[in-house]
């Protein structure tokens, strides 16, 4: 890359990408907290994979061609491709393939991590973004797929919504691969580009989703996604059998049994959940929020999908012969604060400092002694990082949302009294240091 001296580098952030700032950050560690103490109720255990992999061992995405750029972010170090993550479930496979002998079976874990995903943006879909995941590995048990979805609605709950914003669908991917046999679909690549296909159903519907089936699908932008070039006869076989309302494969059949048993009824059978990804081999669940949102637009939209998850038996066995069924469900974290931020008002208290102005910087001792008094009682407070006039330093205060600024000058040294100004009220009072604590307490 040829650097040019003149130019400044750009303030613009990468399509994709976003700044959060302190109150959205605030509401997902709310969230994340939850995860967690529930987490812990459930028995799983914390675990934390590096964010860059083998790029044959994250599996998806990968073309057979130089470079492994469809899908990921990946570079090639010395004689190796190496690629951001794109999910935490190959990492997942990877880390139980390696430590097969060792982790007790089944194995169950959960996850924070920030994943990457090279594909177009588009509104609410980000190149970078937060998940959460849960997984079983080393069971058929279907307890284990319904457990997920039970745990799943209990954190929504927890996290402020009630059974009639949120609503978790559950379908199977043994009736894609039965209607593929049914129209005699047996190329792999064509099978994936059908699969990706279908997950779209609910962002495009149905005609969308046929175009894409069939030749082909031009997008608001012109840019052109090659289809699966399926016959008509067998799209509207797909269709068909994708909007039917009743369960005819045993694992589901078994799975609603054991919601019955746990009295989960917020779910929903759907068959035209698909789930893109192409190594999910049984029963697979989508969570949806069912309330409306504005987005930045101004449009008023049901928000739809936070994640999901299923059954993927065979994917630790492309690291080898290794006995690992496995089921888990993701949730995009960073999604789910933007609904409930959306929903409802957080009660997150951001803790704003007291400011100490400045007004001599030989009195530094003075102002520390005071800061020290303040932190020791547990109460945000800073010294005025700065050298600017008082005006400059209230106009500071109050751009920070500074509850209340303490004046300690000349005058004020000599007395023992520092000036508290509530910066709220404008209420002045000047008070000994040692009832500063509880008075600025009264404030916060």
């Amino acid at each position: 890359m040829t650097k040019n001296k003149n130019k400044n580098p750009s303030k613009e952030l990468p399509l994709g990408f976003v700044d959060r700032q302190e109150k959205e950050l605030l509401v997902r560690d709310f969230i994340i907290s939850n995860i967690k103490e529930i987490m812990i109720k459930y028995g799983f255990q914390y675990l934390e994979t590096p964010s860059f992999e083998y790029s044959d061992s994250i599996g998806k995405f990968l073309p057979d061609k130089e470079r492994p750029d469809e899908g990921v972010f990946s570079f090639k170090d010395e004689n190796n491709w190496l690629s951001l993550r794109y999910d935490l479930t190959a990492p997942l496979a990877r880390y139980v393939a390696k430590n097969y002998l060792e982790i007790q079976k089944p194995f169950k874990r959960y996850q924070l991590g920030t994943v990457w995903r090279n594909e177009k943006p588009g509104p609410g879909r980000f190149r970078e973004f937060l998940q959460f995941d849960a997984d079983f590995v080393g069971t058929k048990s279907l307890q284990a797929d319904a457990e997920l979805c039970v745990m799943i609605s209990e954190i929504l709950e927890k996290c402020g919504l009630t059974k009639s914003e949120y609503i978790v669908k559950i379908s199977s991917r043994k009736i894609t691969e039965e209607l593929f046999k049914k129209i005699d679909l047996k190329e792999n690549q064509q099978k994936l580009t059908t699969l990706r296909a279908l997950d779209k159903i609910d962002r495009l519907g149905w005609d969308g989703v046929k175009e894409l089936l069939g030749a082909g699908r031009k997008d608001k932008s012109g840019d052109f996604t090659i289809g699966a070039n399926l016959k008509s006869k067998d799209i509207e076989t797909i269709e068909e059998t994708l909007k039917k309302k009743t369960p005819e494969t045993e694992d589901l059949i078994e799975i609603f049994k054991i919601f019955k048993d746990y009295n989960f009824n917020n779910f929903e059978f759907d068959p035209s959940i698909i789930r893109g990804l192409e190594y999910y081999t049984g029963a697979i669940f989508e969570v949806n929020l069912k309330f409306d949102i504005t987005n930045k637009k101004g449009q008023v939209i049901q928000f739809g999908s936070i994640g999901g998850g299923g059954r993927y038996d065979n994917l630790v066995n492309n690291f080898g012969n290794f006995d690992a069924a496995a089921t888990g469900i993701s949730i995009g974290l960073d999604r789910l604060v933007y609904a409930l931020m959306q929903k409802k008002k957080f009660k997150i208290k951001q803790s704003k400092p007291i400011v100490i102005c400045v007004f001599e910087k030989n009195s530094f001792k003075e102002y520390i002694k005071i800061q020290t008094i303040l932190r020791k009682a547990g109460i945000s407070v800073e010294i005025y990082p700065g050298d600017n006039k008082l005006k400059k330093q209230m106009e500071y205060a109050n751009k920070i949302k500074s509850p209340a600024v303490i004046l300690y000058g000349e005058d004020e040294i000599k007395s023992g009294k520092p000036t508290l100004r509530n910066l709220k009220s404008g209420k002045e009072q000047s008070i000994k240091i040692n009832q500063l604590v509880n008075e600025i307490k009264k404030i916060i």
